[in-house]
């Protein structure tokens, strides 16, 4: 019995929340680009929800050659060394989004996972070593996400449509 308790200890105390949203949640460094930034027509904005979830929602345009919308937020160099996941608890809108994430904010390349929502309370395990390397839509030529360390964690809905949408997370977390 003492063993199964230590075991369950040592796993607790190797997971990492980067973010757990509440009511009480600032939203002041979370931040929306969207396709804007290259003439597009996007719009998407983030709030905190009643129920106390962050809320990723808007609608993707495909004018002047958009086509995305991101939630990006970025902190203090975060050492990953120890963690080999991000363990994420959303619900979606049966659309698929991708989780970003970059190992220093100066970094052109984000390393992505691709996932699909739906409309039920799901957490979502994304081993590091799943995550490619892309810039702009295009996957480089460069080893996967090794795990070291993260400025900026972000989410992308990008499907090559035209589409409402909406993300709720409830937590971020590394493990």
């Amino acid at each position: 019995m003492r063993a199964s308790v230590f075991i369950l200890l040592l796993v607790t105390m190797n997971t990492f929340t980067l973010f757990d949203f509440t009511t009480s949640s600032s939203t002041e460094d979370w931040r929306i680009i969207d396709d804007v930034v290259m003439g597009g027509r996007s719009n998407g904005s983030f709030e905190i929800s009643k129920e106390g979830h962050g809320t990723f929602s808007g609608y993707v345009s495909l004018e002047n050659n958009g086509g995305f919308s991101s939630l990006r937020y970025n902190f203090k160099t975060k050492d990953v060394s120890s963690y080999s996941k991000v363990k994420l608890r959303i619900k979606g809108d049966g659309k698929t989004y991708q989780f970003r994430v970059k190992q220093s904010s100066q970094d052109y390349a984000s390393y992505i996972y691709e996932f699909e929502t739906s409309s039920d309370w799901m957490t979502i395990e994304i081993p590091f070593e799943v995550m490619y390397p892309a810039f702009r839509g295009q996957r480089l030529r460069m080893p996967n996400f090794k795990g070291e360390q993260m400025e900026e964690i972000g989410f992308l809905i990008g499907n090559k449509k035209e589409q409402s949408f909406e993300l709720l997370i409830d937590k971020i977390e590394l493990e």
